[in-house]
């Protein structure tokens, strides 16, 4: 279990103070503050056996964002049972439009695009220099590699250790935990591979190595629902979107290239543009399925920053969105009693999902409502 200092205090060594009313530059001149309450840390213990540092803010171009620099500091066990292990990371909060009332399902394709510009810039200046990706990805223009803050090494680590994952995601709504309405999603980087991508990580490289290296499970996986066209909900020349076989959630997705791409780096111009056009397609249908703003958590699996070269290239660029409504705009999908101590079950199966979404297209159902003022 991990323990979070809530309250400024000594912790081995270090003073931990919560961040409070920090303010972030945006474009056009328009600035949002992220203030953070002081809690009483009501968890005490005898001994604190984790740490967490925070800190640092720092422009990027246009697209600014609140850096947080953490490390866990595990303390040794003795326990054969419970382990732990030091953790060092760097957490990113990006904006994607400087206009409040805007989400992704406002913004136009060319909206997007410096998104994910921003995302590709972040995921390169953290990449390993022994990973392949390395050799291929565009430089950087706003942004130097960072390496973890140099407070958190210690006598017996002096170099600080490379990043091994970044996971990009958005949180959507109050139904996902999501407090600030203004568009944003977080970059969360650590020294460690989180368990779902590493499962992932691992089926990817089993397939292509039973196939002699010459196959990508996503890829393969593409080109059957390809042939199928039940569950694709829409399609460009780059990417797929469609409800997965495998999908828990009723209107989960899937944005799948249609050819191997490792990481974000590996996106071309037209790609970059397609991409955007996906995300742009299937949070508007969102919304328009029950005319609401569709509370989702999203996230982009791709290659580690740092790893083997196996890995690097086993890896598949894709996106997961996770939406819990189900039938209306207030009633969501729970998953509890047989779906949480057993197996999930389907409320809707994927190809009844992607129909709906199908049907779904067109014009952004609030904006015809706002003309029709």
């Amino acid at each position: 279990m991990m323990h979070r200092a809530t309250s400024a205090q000594e912790i081995n060594g270090h003073k931990v103070t919560p961040i409070r009313n920090m303010t972030i530059p945006l474009s056009l001149s328009t600035t949002i503050v992220l203030s953070r309450k002081s809690k009483r840390n009501t968890n005490r213990r005898r001994k604190m056996d984790v740490s967490c540092l925070r800190d640092h803010v720092f422009p990027l171009d246009k697209w600014n964002k609140l850096i947080i620099s953490f490390v866990y500091i595990a303390l040794p066990s003795s326990m054969l049972l419970l382990r732990a292990e030091p953790v060092i990371g760097k957490c990113y909060v990006t904006t994607f439009s400087p206009l409040h009332n805007l989400t992704l399902a406002d913004m136009q394709p060319s909206e997007i695009i410096p998104v994910i510009d921003t995302w590709t810039q972040i995921y390169t200046a953290h990449l390993s220099p022994s990973s392949p990706l390395a050799k291929t990805a565009p430089p950087t223009k706003t942004l130097q590699p960072l390496n973890p803050p140099p407070h958190t090494r210690s006598s017996s680590r002096p170099n600080a250790p490379q990043y091994r994952y970044m996971q990009i995601f958005e949180n959507k709504g109050a139904a996902m935990g999501c407090s600030n309405p203004h568009p944003h999603g977080q970059i969360w980087t650590t020294t460690g591979l989180p368990d779902e991508p590493a499962t992932e990580l691992e089926n990817l490289k089993r397939y292509r190595r039973e196939r002699g290296g010459l196959q990508h499970l996503l890829e393969d996986y593409g080109n059957l629902e390809k042939e199928k066209q039940e569950r694709i909900v829409y399609r460009n020349g780059s990417f797929l979107v469609l409800c997965p076989w495998w999908a828990t959630w009723p209107y989960e997705t899937l944005i799948l290239p249609t050819q191997h791409l490792r990481a974000l780096p590996d996106l071309s111009g037209t790609q970059r543009a397609h991409l955007a056009e996906a995300m742009a397609e299937i949070t508007r249908r969102y919304d328009n399925l029950f005319e609401t703003h569709f509370p989702y958590s999203m996230g982009i699996h791709q290659a580690p920053l740092e790893g083997s070269e196996e890995e690097i290239e086993a890896s598949y660029l894709h996106l997961h969105f996770y939406p819990p409504l189900l039938r209306s705009a207030t009633v969501k999908k729970f998953l509890v009693g047989y779906e949480l101590l057993a197996e999930p079950q389907r409320d809707i199966t994927p190809e009844q999902a992607s129909a709906r979404l199908r049907e779904c297209g067109g014009e952004l159902y609030r904006r015809n409502k706002a003309a029709c003022i």
